[in-house]
């Protein structure tokens, strides 16, 4: 283990043109003469083995793609007769067992628990469930809604709805089921003068009004918002997050601006989440692993920009061990 970990931080495989022939954004590809067979009768191997041997668990299930983790699950199953999630839990704890398990769900089922644990215990995470809900498309908002009710046997709109109050639940469940209703096969000129009007006459009252703004920023392709932000700050001269914090305030104002910050750009608001967020192991484990087969290229291009470091060598820094192993092999490279 130790001489692994070592290999790894004096020689991280670089970033180059290779990735682009990959044909995705994502860090985590399937894995080349994958046999599902085989990783189970290894993992298998290494969960009965004296302490269980945490590095193999590791390598094998950070270097497969989810639908590979699937098979995976259903080989195990059918070599042991047992599920694999169970076997995993103890084999491992804290941080890296909730890594783990992470791994092994749907991506669905992921989203579904992430948007659930903003809502445990005492007080709502707010900061949290917008970055979960602001963060997906709507398929996959989709998606994960029917996974909540699958996973927790309730519906994730009742949860909202009993988790905030007044205009802030109207906004969340607007994204939670927001609808691109413009076209995104041409420009509309005329929609989106009317939007930047909208958006401007709700907050030139003394009655600011939430309602255009809810429904502009959740019924719109970014691309269409792209353009309609952009004329509002040139109307208005000022940027549109400075707009929002002198309009609105509490909840709403946060959800506001965490859509008009990730609306230009998805990757560059992770970048920043992680940025200041990095030692917060739930949070990063959360982004990488949601992101892993999307957009994760994306997002380390960004933070390399936004911090003068790569997200590798930030990661290699602030971790340790096998949760080290597991989200460097997550986050794939070095960006020089």
């Amino acid at each position: 283990m130790e001489a692994l970990q070592k290999s790894m931080q004096n020689t991280p495989p670089k970033a180059s043109s290779h990735a682009m022939w990959w044909g995705t954004l994502g860090t985590v590809r399937p894995f080349p003469n994958f046999n599902s067979e085989k990783d189970a009768r290894d993992i298998q191997t290494a969960l009965e083995s004296k302490d269980s041997d945490v590095n193999t668990l590791v390598r094998i299930l950070t270097n497969r793609n989810n639908a590979q983790r699937q098979s995976i699950a259903e080989s195990y199953r059918n070599l042991t007769q047992k599920e694999l999630c169970p076997a995993l839990k103890k084999a491992v704890s804290g941080g890296l067992e909730q890594l783990m398990l992470g791994l092994m769900m749907t991506p669905s089922q992921f989203d579904a628990h992430r948007l659930r644990q903003t809502m445990e215990g005492i007080g709502t995470d707010e900061e949290s469930l917008l970055a979960v809900l602001c963060t997906k498309s709507p398929q996959q908002l989709k998606d994960a809604t029917i996974a909540y009710k699958q996973e927790f046997g309730r519906y994730l709109e009742n949860d909202l709805i009993s988790e905030t109050s007044k205009d802030f639940t109207k906004l969340v469940l607007a994204i939670l089921k927001k609808e691109e209703l413009n076209s995104k096969e041409m420009v509309d000129y005329q929609l989106i003068d009317q939007d930047v009007k909208a958006l401007n006459d709700a907050v030139n009252g003394k009655k600011k009004d939430p309602a255009p703004w809810i429904q502009v920023l959740t019924m719109r392709d970014s691309n269409h918002l792209n353009r309609v932000l952009s004329r509002l700050e040139d109307l208005r001269g000022e940027t549109v997050d400075k707009t929002v914090q002198s309009h609105f305030s509490g909840d709403l104002r946060l959800g506001f601006r965490t859509l008009v910050v990730s609306i230009p750009s998805i990757p560059l608001f992770l970048a920043q989440r992680l940025h200041s967020n990095i030692k917060k192991g739930s949070l990063v484990q959360g982004i990488l692993i949601s992101h892993s087969e999307e957009d994760l290229l994306c997002v380390r291009i960004e933070y390399r920009r936004l911090t003068n470091t790569s997200l590798y060598s930030t990661l290699q820094k602030e971790y340790k061990g096998e949760m080290q192993q597991a989200l460097l092999a997550l986050c794939r490279s070095e960006d020089l």
